[in-house]
């Protein structure tokens, strides 16, 4: 099957032909995928939707979400979940191709048409004519001026009575006209056995009518009988063999059920002792695991104190805490003379200021004449 995608460019795709089942039931999901994606991009296309065709190597469930768009697009609902399509098959895969179908098909103004039956053409037989044939053609030209317009075709029994009285009338005319013959028998045979393969009257017969129907109806009827009865003798042979054959597989099975009862027995008790086993076993298990898990913290907390020990372990042997610390004090003194220092400049610069302030204090109190524009201020 070869399927055309309209769009700027002509592609032809090439399917095999599917069933009208392939859909509906699942042989093989990945490739009734693959047929379900392509077969749905042809149809979006065919229904006036520019859509990729979709390559080997795309995402599912990109592809998928995009049919379902386009789906929605044309205003179809769409109330399932997409991975329902990714099987490739089933009630969900039919209703999307259903119903892009029907948007393909309006898109292109198809409508559809009431059926128009054949008519039913009859073969004729073929008639080998022959100068020498007998024909009955003036019987059918009777018959035909006396036919109905009906389906079917009725003789006149009338004009078919007057025929026959014509024709006894001339046979017997010609019979008193040749009571005494001058014939030779022995040419006279000669020329019957040379004559007669060619003697034929050949009746066409109408399958319309419905005597031979009728007629092949009991033919049928009696070839269904006749081939019931060889058949139904084979039936009942197969059904008493089958019968007999369930009997003996029947009574074998008893047999075989009393013989191997006591097995039986010991493998039920067998099955007991495992399941009581398991049960055991699942039981120690669990206990198991919760000593594992307990044992895995006892492990890193001792792996954490080894740690810790190593770490002061190393500490104590190693000097380099100690020159840390000397370091440490040669720099605290640094720090000390420098603050030092810096205490003495502000203790003398605090002493000059106070010296300042004692002087200005002692010059205003031993001033005798205070300025104008300072007792206006006030």
């Amino acid at each position: 099957m070869v399927l055309r995608a309209s769009g700027a460019q002509n592609i032809y795709l090439f399917f095999p032909f599917l069933n009208r089942h392939y859909f509906a039931l699942t042989t093989n999901s990945g490739e009734q995928f693959s047929m379900f994606c392509t077969l749905a991009a042809w149809l979006i296309t065919k229904a006036g939707h520019p859509f990729e065709q979709p390559q080997e190597y795309d995402q599912p469930n990109a592809v998928v979400s995009n049919i379902l768009s386009e789906l929605r697009s044309f205003g179809r609902p769409v109330d399932f979940p997409p991975s329902k399509l990714k099987a490739g098959y089933g009630e969900q895969v039919c209703y999307v191709l259903d119903c892009l179908a029907e948007e393909a098909l309006k898109y292109s103004g198809f409508r559809w048409k009431r059926p128009a039956y054949p008519t039913e053409e009859l073969e004729e037989e073929e008639i080998t004519e022959d100068d020498a044939e007998l024909m009955l053609n003036k019987l059918e030209e009777d018959l035909a001026e006396e036919e109905s317009d009906n389906e079917e075709n009725f003789i006149d029994l009338n004009v078919l009575k007057a025929q026959t009285y014509r024709s006894d009338m001339n046979d017997s005319a010609k019979q008193e006209e040749i009571l005494q013959s001058t014939t030779d028998a022995a040419e006279w045979n000669l020329e019957v056995e040379h004559v007669l393969p060619q003697l034929k009257v050949t009746v066409r017969t109408d399958n319309k009518d419905w005597r031979i129907r009728v007629d092949q109806m009991h033919q049928h009827k009696d070839g269904i009988e006749s081939s019931l009865k060889e058949t139904r003798g084979y039936l009942d042979k197969l059904h008493n063999e089958i019968s007999k054959t369930l009997e003996k597989i029947n009574s074998r099975e008893k047999y075989m059920n009393n013989q191997l009862e006591h097995l039986v027995q010991e493998y039920r008790s067998a099955q007991a002792l495992l399941s009581e086993a398991k049960e055991k076993y699942q039981e120690g298990s669990g206990g198991l695991t919760e000593r594992i898990k307990v044992l895995s913290e006892i492990t890193e907390v001792l792996e954490r104190v080894k740690q810790e020990t190593e770490e002061k372990g190393s500490s104590m042997t190693d000097g380099a805490p100690l020159v840390k610390i000397k370091q440490a004090l040669t720099k605290l003194k640094q720090e000390t003379i420098q603050m030092d220092i810096q205490i003495g400049v502000m203790e003398h610069t605090l002493l000059q200021s106070k010296l300042k302030e004692k002087s200005n204090m002692t010059r205003d109190m031993h001033a005798t004449m205070i300025p104008k524009a300072t007792i206006g201020a006030y």
